[in-house]
């Protein structure tokens, strides 16, 4: 290769191009949006549908079942999963990965719209989310006090929310857990009637009054005049005024039959902080910004706040994720730092100062440069693109050590520094090309997978893939001219070694000539010995077991609470206060926040927020620092204590890395009656609660509910004259209230004109008593005489599963037992249940993702091998020998497998990404083998004795790469959590045994097929 040769000739051009894209790398270093997690989601969108009032059977008919027909025929659909409940429907679409989510986006847009006319006109809202990783809070506070009104409270917060805005880098802010205010019109029934007045034309009358319609503009001489006509109400007192009838020379006013007020819209949300009365506010990042910059502005603008508030008020932070991407990065980052001292003192000990130097100064101007094109892909600074820093960090000095070894040996044979530079590099550059693009080729096939886990990691392999070319380009240009100026041999022509180089050639002469000698010698026992070690390793895999992704590594955590249906806001509450009286014992508990009737705002990836439901409510946790035992210890104790709550369900849900997914086990029942899919469910939850290791377990259908149904004697209505609809309108606004316009005050800020009946505590079976609806000839008939009132059971929730009725059971798994396990032990009861025709099941949650996942995998690893395998051919120009490069592979699955095993981890996804890795890294210590035996042969020597020469010679530079790499990957092996570990034993476990092997086993393949 002439490129070392022209590098050495114009260093200075190479020096220049260098330092160039290492202070473009530096700059993008300092520029680089940071977060705590790839800001990534699937090309999906939910439709949000409410209707209050309305029954999940009713809202399947309504709603659900014309939307989703029309979705339906759109294209790339991965699923459809919708839920019906009581007045809210979801409908999510996840679309094919790969899909470009804005397009998908307005192809759900317009086909909703398509139909829109045609759903009930009792829908009152209708949204269209668009899925984004940007919604997730990165900040949460509380406003405190127990004494101030809720108004007061959301004025208060209102002032903060604008300053909050105005930071650059915020995308939106949020404030909640207050009740609205409305325009409250208390209808007098009994009055309404005696004076023959009805409801709908005081709703008429409140509308015509509040019209705004412009009356157009007049020329009077030179001048343009506006005309305004009556416009809108500007006072609380105009609406009161409001004329809804005059006869007989007497005026009928608003006033006369109602009573008109600021009031409360019903709480069906509210929220403590510490057990007292509090108003939250969230804000949102926007892609591609800094949130340490973010939080400069957040933190100076809460400073200001808290001191203009009153004495009675105060503010908390509820949730600062700009803390925890700090302690995330922080510990890559000092992972990343002990690596490269490990490394450098490995290189140190084994080829001395000024031979180190130069093989040290690889790593940070790979880095650098890799980071400017990780900057240009569009990645961040994040725990995915961080450890793709540290899994190349071992890797980016072999180059520079296998060039610098061969360089050394050519000087010691008496070359010239900058011959033996140009021999030394011209020598190697090939096998260093080929080992690097096999390498770089093993990482690019997972760059490539195209599903959610594959988007989630991408920046990981993107990282090494740039930091690997990067170090190529640094050993074959840099490296070598430094050699030449720098590196000394003593006058005879013999360099002095360091003592680790005279340990190696001891061992080589004294352990390793004799282990080798006798390997070629017995060629078929170290065949038989390799073979039966892989078959051992094989038989060994089930007792380490598979999952996907671990838990979080998080001291915070969710509780959450559901009641059974049918519960009203104030038995949740009283559960929640339960809850909190438990967390208020526990001195660990650094700080915690109550939601009832709502989720608590979506502060992790994959954790969505619920939606509003009366009897449900949920608390985030945030503990002090403890050790994962301890954290684990302590989860345990609170389920204990939870779990005889009485007319309750208490889960306490730890957080958990990877792609969202709705529980760790998910097992849905796919069929058409919802009398058999609850039948079939209620088995399915003994089936869960028979496994040990299950905790959480969630049955949507395993109460139900009862509602009120108001059943309409259909002829007796016909005949009196009133129509069906306008009974169901009137019960509406009487019973809930119905907005009928708005009114906007002098800040202009918007609130609804609600007719309903006067609310006094909660409303009763006594209030259908004055009811009153009005026939079409204008009669006024008791709602009583035309309909009876009765109790009736009916579904809790109605799911769909593409456009199937389901039911999904979900369970949790307790701390580190492994989910696929307990999942398969689950399976395998569903097998042998006896389902009744029709009826199915469909495995989802963690299982699904895995399969999904290791699916990409599995065609990663086949890309890899089919392209690496392709690169060495034209290396090698034979079709045998790449096998012989490939047994290396087989030989690190001992390692990895063996090494999960003794660490007690299970074979998860990024253990699989490791696996993948070591296609790449570990063919290299057998491309060195292969490459130099080629050279020695083609320079006439005889096989075994080429054999025993590369093997010797090139033993040295393949034990100072592996312990390269293991000495940069073990910090965050040891210190990453749940998540790297598994990645970390199976690279570091699969390239000591795959090194060991191959020193041996490669020479005694190469022997049985050169013949």
């Amino acid at each position: 290769m002439r490129f070392p040769k022209f590098a050495i000739e114009n260093h200075q051009f190479s020096i220049v191009i260098i330092l160039l894209l290492s202070l473009m790398g530096l700059v993008s270093f300092l520029t680089m949006p940071r977060s705590e997690d790839p800001q990534v989601s699937p090309a999906g969108t939910s439709v949000v549908v409410l209707m209050p009032g309305a029954t999940p059977t009713d809202l399947e008919e309504l709603v659900v079942d014309p939307i989703e027909e029309v979705i339906n025929e759109l294209e790339d659909i991965k699923d459809i999963n919708t839920k019906a409940e009581d007045g809210l429907v979801v409908i999510q679409i996840e679309f094919l990965s790969g899909s470009d989510p804005d397009d998908k986006y307005s192809e759900v847009v317009q086909k909703v719209n398509s139909i829109r006319n045609n759903l009930p006109e009792e829908i009152y809202s209708l949204d269209m989310v668009k899925w984004t990783m940007t919604d997730v809070r990165v900040f949460q506070g509380a406003l405190i006090s127990d004494s101030t009104e809720y108004s007061v409270l959301e004025r208060q917060l209102d002032f903060l929310k604008k300053d909050l805005e105005k930071i650059p880098g915020i995308k939106t802010v949020k404030t909640m857990a207050y009740p609205d205010q409305e325009i409250r019109v208390s209808l007098d029934l009994e009055r309404i009637t005696q004076m023959n007045l009805s409801v709908q034309q005081i709703s008429n009358a409140i509308m015509s009054s509040n019209a705004n319609i412009p009356g157009g503009s007049i020329d009077i001489g030179d001048k343009k005049l506006n005309i305004k006509t009556s416009g809108s109400y500007e006072t609380p007192e105009e609406i009161r005024n409001t004329i809804i009838d005059a006869r007989n020379g007497k005026i009928v006013y608003l006033k006369d039959v109602a009573d008109v007020q600021f009031d409360y819209n019903d709480t069906n949300y509210k929220a403590r902080f510490m057990g007292k009365k509090a108003v939250f506010i969230s804000a949102s990042q926007k892609k591609g910004t800094n949130i340490f910059k973010i939080y400069d502005g957040i933190n100076e603008c809460i400073s200001n706040y808290k001191a203009s508030l009153p004495s009675d008020l105060k503010f908390e932070y509820v949730f600062d994720q700009s803390k925890s991407v700090a302690e995330r990065l922080n510990g890559f980052l000092i992972n990343l730092l002990q690596g490269l001292i490990l490394v450098g003192l490995v290189v140190l000990f084994a080829v001395g100062f000024r031979a180190s130097s130069i093989v040290i100064l690889a790593i940070p101007l790979s880095i650098l440069i890799g980071i400017s094109f990780v900057d240009l892909s569009g990645f961040g600074i994040e725990q995915m693109s961080i450890a793709g820093l540290v899994i190349a960090l071992g890797l980016l000095v072999d180059n520079a050590i296998v060039v610098i070894e061969n360089i050394t040996r050519f000087m010691n044979n008496g070359y010239e520094a900058t011959d033996a530079a140009v021999k030394g590099t011209s020598q190697i550059a090939w096998a260093v090309t080929s080992s690097t693009a096999t390498t770089v080729l093993a990482f690019v096939p997972i760059i490539l997978m195209n599903n959610i886990t594959g988007d989630f990691i991408r920046s990981m392999p993107a990282t090494v893939v740039y930091t690997l070319s990067a170090s190529l380009l640094i050993s074959l240009s840099i490296t070598p001219y430094l050699s030449s100026k720098f590196l000394k041999v003593k006058n005879n022509g013999v360099k002095r070694n360091s003592k680790a180089k005279i340990f190696l050639n001891n061992f080589i002469e004294t352990r390793y000539r004799k282990i080798l000698d006798y390997s070629l010698n017995k060629t078929k026992v170290i065949v038989i010995a390799a073979i039966a070690a892989f078959v051992f390793s094989l038989f060994m895999f089930p007792f380490v077991g598979v999952s996907f992704f671990p838990k979080a590594g998080k001291t915070q955590f969710m509780i959450n609470i559901q009641m059974p249906e049918g519960t009203n806001l104030d038995s949740t509450d009283k559960t929640a206060i339960f809850v909190e009286s438990v967390l208020n014992k526990h001195k660990e508990v650094e700080l915690y926040a109550t939601n009832i009737g709502k989720g608590n705002p979506r502060i992790y990836y994959n954790v969505p927020q619920h939606h509003e439901k009366a009897n449900f409510a949920q608390i985030y946790v945030d503990l002090k620092k403890m050790t994962p035992y301890e954290f684990e210890d302590f989860l345990k104790e609170l389920r204990d204590e939870f779990k005889n709550y009485p007319g309750a369900r208490i889960d306490v849900k730890e957080f958990e890395q990877g792609p969202p997914i709705e529980a760790p086990i998910a097992i849905r029942v796919i069929g058409e009656s919802l009398d058999k899919i609850n039948s079939i469910s209620k088995d399915i939850e003994i089936i869960f609660r028979s496994v040990d290791g299950t905790v959480n377990i969630n049955n949507p259908l395993a109460t139900s509910k009862t509602d009120l149904h108001i059943k309409i004697n259909r002829a007796k209505a016909g005949m009196m004259g009133v129509p069906i609809h306008e009974i169901d309108k009137t019960v509406r606004l009487a019973i809930n209230g119905m907005p009928v316009s708005k009114y906007r005050d002098s800040t202009g800020k918007e609130y609804d004109i609600v007719l309903r009946l006067p609310v006094r505590k909660k409303n009763n079976l006594k209030d259908f008593d004055k009811i009153y609806v009005t026939s079409v000839l204008g009669a006024h008939v008791p709602l009583k005489q035309l309909a009876t009132i009765e109790f009736k059971a009916g579904p809790v929730v109605v799911d769909h599963y593409n456009l199937e009725r389901t039911n999904t059971i979900t369970a949790d798994v307790i701390g580190n037992k492994s989910v696929n396990d307990i999942t398969d032990k689950i399976l395998s009861k569903l097998d042998a249940y006896d389902w009744p025709s029709g009826y199915h099941y469909y495995v989802a949650g963690a299982k699904e993702q895995q399969q999904d996942s290791f699916g990409g995998m599995f065609q990663a690893i086949i890309l890899a091998v089919v392209g690496i395998f392709g690169v060495l051919v034209l290396q090698f120009r034979s079709y045998s020998q790449p096998m012989i490069v490939f047994v290396a592979i087989p030989l690190a699955i001992i390692g990895s497998i063996l090494a999960l095993l003794i660490t007690g981890y299970s074979f998860s996804f990024m253990a699989f990404v490791g696996i993948t890795s070591l296609v790449g890294i570990v063919v290299n210590n057998s491309i060195l083998l292969v490459d130099y035996t080629n050279q020695l042969r083609a320079e006439g020597m005889e096989l075994i004795a080429a054999l025993k020469e590369a093997g010797e010679t090139r033993f040295t530079p393949i034990i100072l790469t592996t312990a390269t790499t293991v000495g940069g990957l073990f910090p965050l092996t040891i210190q990453g959590g749940s998540l790297w570990a598994p990645m970390g034993w199976t690279i570091i476990g699969g390239l000591l045994v795959s090194t060991i092997l191959t020193l041996v086993v490669v020479p005694v393949l190469y022997k049985i097929f050169a013949g």
